[in-house]
C-alpha cells in the first residue's frame, strides 16, 4: 500500500544512512587518534587492562630511574675502589723496596705519606649526590628500588636492591705500614697483604652489586617495552584495516544517499493515479 502519509522506504533508508554515517564516523576519529579504544565506553574492560598496564608501565619507569640512579652512585664507588688497589699496589712495592738496607727510606718514607693521603682523598671523592659507599658516613649502604610485583590479585609489592658500604676510611688502616727503617718495613709487608685483600673484596662486592643493578635495569627496560608493545596490541588502530573500511564506508555512504533520494522521490509517483 502506498501512502502520502508514510514513506516506510525512505525511513528506511534514512536509518540506514544514520547507521553508516555512525560507523564512518567512528572510523574516522580512530584514524585520527591512533587509537581503536580510546575511552570506557569502546570497550570497558579491555580499556580497564590498558590502564592498569600503562600504570605499571609508569611504575617501572620511576624504578628505571632509581636504578639508573644507583647504579651510578655505585659505579662511582667502584671506580675509587679499583684506584686505590692500584694505589696499594704501587705502596707494596715501595715497601717492599724500603726493606733493603741500601736505600733511602725518608724518600720512599714521603712517597709512600703522599700515596696514603692519596688514598684517603680518593675515599673522600668518591661520592655521588652526596652518598659514598667509601667512607663511614655511608656506612648504612643504599637501597635501590627495583622492580614492582604485582601478583593474580592485583596486589602490588615493591622489591629493592641493598647495596653494602665497603668504609674503606674504616677498614683501610694506612698507618700499619710503616717504612721509616728495613725492619719497620720488613713488618709492614703483612699489614700490606691485608690491605690489598680488603680493598680487592671491597672492589669485588661493589663490582657484583653494579653487575646486579645493571642487569636489573636492563631487565626493568625490556620489559616497559613489552608492555607498551601489549597495550599497542590492545587499543592502538589497525591503520591498514581502519583505511579500507573507510573506504568501504564512504562508498556505503554515497549509496545510502542515492537510495533514500530515490525513497523520497516515491511519493511523486502516486500523482500518475489520479491523471
Amino acid at each position: 500500500m502506498s501512502s502520502i502519509l508514510t514513506n516506510s522506504s525512505a525511513l528506511v533508508a534514512l536509518q540506514t544512512l544514520k547507521s553508516i554515517g555512525n560507523d564512518l564516523a567512528k572510523t574516522q576519529d580512530m584514524i585520527s587518534t591512533g587509537l581503536e579504544i580510546g575511552s570506557a565506553k569502546d570497550n570497558s574492560a579491555i580499556w580497564g587492562i590498558s590502564k592498569v598496564m600503562e600504570s605499571d608501565v609508569a611504575g617501572f619507569k620511576a624504578v628505571s630511574d632509581s636504578l639508573s640512579l644507583g647504579e651510578s652512585t655505585v659505579a662511582v664507588a667502584l671506580a675509587g675502589a679499583e684506584q686505590i688497589v692500584d694505589i696499594l699496589n704501587e705502596m707494596k712495592e715501595k715497601v717492599v723496596a724500603a726493606t733493603g738496607e741500601n736505600v733511602d727510606h725518608t724518600k720512599i718514607t714521603a712517597d709512600v705519606d703522599e700515596l696514603k693521603n692519596q688514598i684517603t682523598s680518593i675515599i673522600a671523592a668518591s661520592q655521588f649526590n652526596g652518598t659514598n659507599l667509601l667512607d663511614t658516613a655511608g656506612n648504612a649502604g643504599i637501597t635501590v628500588l627495583s622492580s614492582l610485583d604485582r601478583d593474580a590479585s592485583g596486589a602490588v609489592t615493591a622489591a629493592n636492591i641493598t647495596v653494602a658500604s665497603v668504609d674503606f676510611e674504616a677498614n683501610l688502616d694506612l698507618t700499619t705500614v710503616d717504612v721509616t727503617s728495613s725492619t719497620a718495613a720488613d713488618g709492614s709487608i703483612t699489614a700490606m697483604e691485608t690491605l690489598i685483600q680488603t680493598a680487592v673484596d671491597g672492589a669485588a662486592a661493589l663490582g657484583a652489586s653494579a653487575a646486579r643493578i645493571e642487569d636489573q635495569n636492563e631487565f626493568v627496560t625490556k620489559v616497559m617495552d613489552a608492555m607498551k608493545v601489549g597495550i599497542s596490541s590492545l587499543v592502538d588502530t589497525d591503520m591498514e584495516e581502519a583505511s579500507a573500511k573507510l573506504q568501504a564506508l564512504q562508498t556505503q555512504q554515497q549509496l545510502g544517499v542515492q537510495a533514500l533520494s530515490i525513497a523520497n522521490q516515491a511519493p511523486q509517483t502516486i500523482l500518475s493515479l489520479f491523471r
